[in-house]
Formats: structure tokens, sequence, C-alpha cells
């Protein structure tokens, strides 16, 4: 038992992110930058007590390192997740699981660029196919907003919440060993906080968050809680276990899982070329990142 409970974690990290998805979906009523701060603010209540002492050791680090951090907190815990609820105005969840799955083959282009990584062929060819599966999610015309040409502005937001975790992936790599694990993160929470809310009082937040309806409410504390704070705890746990290469390739799930769940929950059709757009996309990352056999 002890040895599948890091793919028992996996599965449930992989179901509570497409919640995040749906979730997001479900509260489209609510301004983008909203739903984010009430997410960061609702982990950060939960994050202080289990970081509060790690961070005010930590304190000469975070002064020191007060660039990394600041990139690592607007990125990956700010706006990453706004520009996810942005997209879900104009297109659907399965398009967003879908071109978020891309994120692994993003970063390892940007690693042979950035960092000189050198990868093989089969990591190129899946490249390629996750690029292919890309244009056939983004040119479905699924959602009924469209830009000139059938794009969906959406899904373009989409692309470039991929870009803003690849730039976040890129800092992890480099600087958040130096970092306390969970003092590392309420101070990244509190940044992400300070960051979201002059943009979310433009949107009227002041006005919108006082008068949440009881399940937005809920949908809220769900987005605070478990996408923010309860999946990272897991799928830290299975990539101690499994390594990064084995936990990244459960997160290829993540279009299956919204898929369904957006049919069953919100009403959402599956078109043909969504469906053969993930399991182009899913083919495409499995091959970046399947691991090189032993030499003999």
């Amino acid at each position: 038992m002890r040895a599948l409970r890091p793919h028992l974690f996996l599965l449930l990290v992989v179901a509570i992110f497409s919640g995040n998805i749906l979730v997001g979906k479900a509260l489209t009523e609510l301004p983008p930058f909203t739903i984010s701060l009430g997410r960061v603010f609702i982990a950060l209540l939960v994050v202080l007590p289990l970081g509060f002492h790690q961070a005010r050791r930590a304190m000469p680090v975070f002064r020191r390192h007060w660039r990394p951090l600041l990139g690592l907190a607007l990125t990956g815990v700010a706006f990453f997740n706004a520009l996810i609820y942005a997209s879900l105005k104009f297109t659907s969840p399965t398009n967003v699981a879908i071109l978020e799955s891309l994120i692994p083959v993003a970063t390892l282009l940007f690693s042979a660029i950035v960092f000189g990584e050198r990868f093989r062929w089969l990591q190129w060819g899946g490249v390629g196919l996750s690029f292919v599966g890309a244009v056939l999610v983004i040119m479905s015309g699924k959602a009924s907003v469209a830009m000139a040409g059938g794009l969906n502005p959406g899904d373009l937001i989409m692309l470039l919440s991929v870009m803003i975790w690849v730039g976040y992936s890129m800092l992890v790599k480099r600087y958040m060993a130096l970092f306390p694990r969970y003092g590392g993160l309420l101070v990244m929470l509190v940044i992400a906080n300070l960051a979201l809310a002059p943009v979310a009082l433009l949107e009227g937040a002041w006005q919108v968050l006082p008068q949440l309806a009881g399940d937005q409410a809920l949908g809220l504390l769900y987005l605070g809680i478990f996408p923010s704070v309860v999946a990272l705890l897991l799928y830290n746990h299975a990539l101690a276990t499994l390594g990064p290469t084995g936990a990244a390739v459960y997160l290829n799930l993540l279009p299956v899982f919204t898929m369904f769940g957006a049919f069953w929950w919100l009403g959402d059709p599956i078109l043909a070329t969504e469906l053969l757009g993930a399991v182009v996309v899913v083919v495409g990352v499995w091959f970046t990142l399947v691991p090189p056999r032993p030499a003999r």
C-alpha cells in the first residue's frame, strides 16, 4: 500500500487541478482578478500557521534574494491562475486543460533556449505533436466568443498563462531551494495578495466580495484550500518519491479529467476535434517526458 500511495496522491492532485478549472468556469460571473485575490487570501490564512515561524527565521534569506522571490510570487502564485480565470470567460474548461497540459513541453523548449539543455529526437518529436494538438484545440471554435479568423481570445490568454508558468518554472529550477517550503510559500502569498489587490479593486472587488452567494463563497473556499495548499502538499510528497518525470506524467491526465468533468457537471459537449487535440497533446507530452533507456 505504501508503494501505491504516491500514485494515489497524484491522481488526487489531477482531480483537484481539474476542479480548479471547473470551479473557475462556474465562477465566471465574478471578475477574474477578484477570484484570484479571494483564492490567495484564503490560502494565506491556511498557510499562516504552517509557515509563520519558518518565514520569521528566514527573513535574512528573503531580503538577500528578494528579486527571485518577487518573480516567483508574481508568476506562479498571483498571475498564472488569474489569467486562467480570465481565459475561462471566453473558452471552455476542456480547452484550458489541454493548453495547460502543454506546460512540460513549453518548459522543455525554454530549457533548451535559456539553459542550453540537450534533448533527444523523441522529445523534439513530442514538442511537434503537442504543438499540432494545441492548434487543433485552438481552431476547434467551440466557444461562442471569437476574434477575426475564428481564434478564441480565451485560448490566447491561456497560452500567455502557460508562458508565465514557464517563467515560474525557470525561477523554481534556480532559486526555490533557497527558501523554506512553508515559510517561502507564505511570503509569496503575501506578495501575491498585495499585487492582486489593486487590480481586483479596479474590478470592483470591494463591492463584489461582500455580496457573494453561498455557492460562490464555497467555490472560493475550494480554490483557496485545495488547489493552493492541499494539492501542493500531495504533489511535493509524490515528487520526492517518484521524481519530477514520474510525477509530471500524471498531469497528462488533466484534459481527460476536465473534459469529462465539464460534460458531467457543466453540460459541455465533447467535440471530436477537441478529443483528437487532447489525445495528440497527451501523446506529445508523454514523448517529451519518457526517460532514456539506461546504457548497458
